[in-house]
């Protein structure tokens, strides 16, 4: 049965070791102690916080068919610097879990070491039984694609762990209205969103999906300086750059969306809040967007004809003017 505890979550603002996975990893463990001993249940790192994201201010070259400018060495380190799932760099997460008695949420770029090829932009659950769940992001965003496959949309579940039932979405697949939808018929009551997004739009969309979903929502997105890329990195960054990800790190509760800790920009850092997971209950009395509020009987079947009440795609609604 679902139980309502209140669950010390922290939001995790990292950086990772850039094109070392096992650097990274040794990172987030040590992290994951630092969180435990604060007394958090939860930790939620940012998206492929193993062990690159492809910033879009130096990943458009990827677009060039011609591997010669560092973009073949780029490919080959990011493949080697990504994990199996399941694999013995997960293996060493689970451990920590394991050891802290704490659930983690952590990007990754995953890898199949079985077929060497298409990597994917993942999102992994972690606990002191093992790994929870796995979901492959749905839809790279724009310059995402040179990097990232296409994730099957088979994973979408909530999945049950100590600390509540956890859902999510990486980055802008929070932007889209199906699969939030297809997450929030699971009934999470803590929500993660590691991300690349650092803006203000961003915490707006936090903001919002906390209400929607009538659950805690926890962002962890990257703060990369331009210090944490390797001498050696195989392409070019842009001059003068100094930060290629600002951070923003946030808790929200779901009554109202207000925000109950952080925003955190400029820096690594951890931001902490103690989430009442009977809020989200009491929200959904008013607001359940796959129950009361759902009318999935009326809005379904127009979404999976793609048409209106007319049949051809545009309003029925008569130009009074006409």
């Amino acid at each position: 049965m679902t139980t309502f505890p209140t669950v010390r979550i922290a939001a995790v603002q990292a950086t990772p070791v850039i094109l070392d996975a096992e650097a990274s990893i040794t990172k987030a463990i040590d992290l994951l102690a630092e969180v435990a001993a604060a007394g958090a249940r939860l930790a939620v790192l940012p998206e492929t916080f193993v062990s690159l994201y492809p910033s879009n201010s130096w990943a458009a070259a990827a677009a060039g068919m011609d591997g010669s400018n560092g973009l073949d060495e780029l490919w080959e380190r990011m493949w080697a610097s990504s994990v199996d799932v399941p694999g013995p760099l997960v293996d060493e997460l689970i451990e920590a879990c394991r050891r802290h008695d704490l659930v983690c949420a952590i990007g990754v770029n995953e890898r199949e070491s079985e077929r060497p090829g298409t990597l994917y932009n993942t999102l992994l659950v972690l606990g002191p039984g093992g790994l929870l769940s796995r979901h492959r992001k749905l839809m790279p965003t724009h310059h995402e694609r040179l990097f990232h496959g296409i994730g099957a949309g088979d994973d979408l579940d909530v999945v049950d762990t100590p600390v509540g039932r956890i859902g999510g979405l990486i980055c802008w697949e929070n932007r889209m209205p199906l699969a939030r939808a297809a997450v929030y018929r699971g009934g999470p009551q803590i929500w993660v969103a590691p991300t690349a997004d650092t803006s203000d739009v961003w915490q707006a969309t936090m903001r919002h999906i906390a209400i929607e979903s009538g659950a805690f929502v926890v962002a962890a997105p990257q703060f990369i300086p331009a210090s944490a890329f390797p001498d050696d990195f195989p392409v070019p960054l842009p001059e003068g750059r100094e930060i290629f990800g600002r951070g923003g790190a946030v808790i929200v509760e779901p009554s109202n969306g207000d925000v109950i800790a952080g925003p955190l920009y400029g820096e690594e850092g951890v931001v902490i809040a103690d989430c009442d997971l009977r809020i989200g209950l009491h929200a959904k009395r008013l607001f359940d967007a796959v129950g009361h509020y759902g009318r999935e009987d009326a809005l379904l079947p127009r979404i999976a004809n793609g048409q209106t009440e007319s049949g051809s795609g545009s309003s029925s609604i008569e130009n009074p003017a006409a």
